[in-house]
């Protein structure tokens, strides 16, 4: 893993890269949770590029991991304005020629507005994991449940050792979902505009959304889809159901390589 930061719009992110660069092989590009950063990937990065051979690229949004910190409350847009705005800079300030981007949770919905959104030519693929589209009931209130974990238990001093601003990575993004605007969130209008192939993934016991997310992810889109629920896993399969995810995203990934090569 190699590690440095990069400049947007005049703020630093933290990111990491695994494996060739962007002129050698394709790149797959990691878009983390609602509270993710680099470090919280773990070994999946790795176990990715070696399973695929790709470049593997990872940033930590402002506001998480040793990214620069954003100011609060975050707009009920946070999600559009990382995916129509920064992260077509993040790509372009690494050179990234041919891409398959892969979310999780918030960054899962952040990969289906860029590709909606932007229809970016580099984009060859989308990997979407417990990505949500539309919000539900179930998801609100494990959101109320974690601040309430996060303001008695440990949960703060634990996620501590990955932000350096943890109050904001926490409640930048609980608030503005726990925001009774926040209940208008829906990007089905995104999913209709993308033109490349989609592999959506969910764990069976996801306690932050429902299959309702697939199936809407399965009856809007207008190209290949693949969806998967994933067994044993709950809100995070690469990391609960590793083998299991990888090899499904590892295949995925082949097949849209093999059909670019023809």
């Amino acid at each position: 893993m190699q590690t440095s930061d990069i400049l947007i719009d005049g703020q630093r992110l933290e990111t990491a890269w695994w494996g060739p660069a962007p002129d050698a092989a394709p790149t797959l590009v990691l878009l983390h949770e609602g509270l993710g950063c680099v470090a919280l990937w773990r070994d999946f990065p790795a176990l990715l590029q070696a399973a695929t051979g790709c470049g593997v690229f990872a940033y930590s949004r402002l506001g998480y991991g040793q990214s620069d910190p954003v100011e609060r409350p975050r707009p009920m847009t946070y999600m559009h304005d990382e995916a129509l705005r920064i992260l077509p800079q993040v790509l372009d300030h690494i050179g990234v020629r041919n891409a398959i981007t892969i979310g999780h949770s918030d960054g899962g919905s952040i990969a289906a507005i860029h590709a909606g959104g932007t229809r970016d030519k580099r984009l060859t693929g989308v990997v979407m994991m417990a990505a949500h589209f539309f919000v539900e009931e179930l998801n609100i209130a494990s959101i109320a449940q974690i601040k309430h974990t996060y303001e008695t238990t440990d949960l703060r001093s634990r996620m501590a050792r990955y932000h350096r601003d943890v109050d904001g990575a926490f409640y930048g993004w609980n608030d503005a979902w726990l925001d009774p605007r926040f209940r208008a969130f829906d990007i089905i209008r995104y999913l209709e505009a993308i033109q490349v192939p989609i592999l959506g993934l969910q764990g069976e016991d996801d306690p932050y959304g429902s299959p309702a997310q697939l199936h809407v992810l399965q009856r809007h889109v207008g190209v290949p889809a693949e969806i998967w629920e994933i067994p044993d896993a709950r809100h995070a399969p690469h990391l609960e159901a590793k083998d299991d995810t990888i090899a499904t995203i590892a295949a995925f990934i082949k097949n849209r390589l093999q059909d670019s090569n023809r």
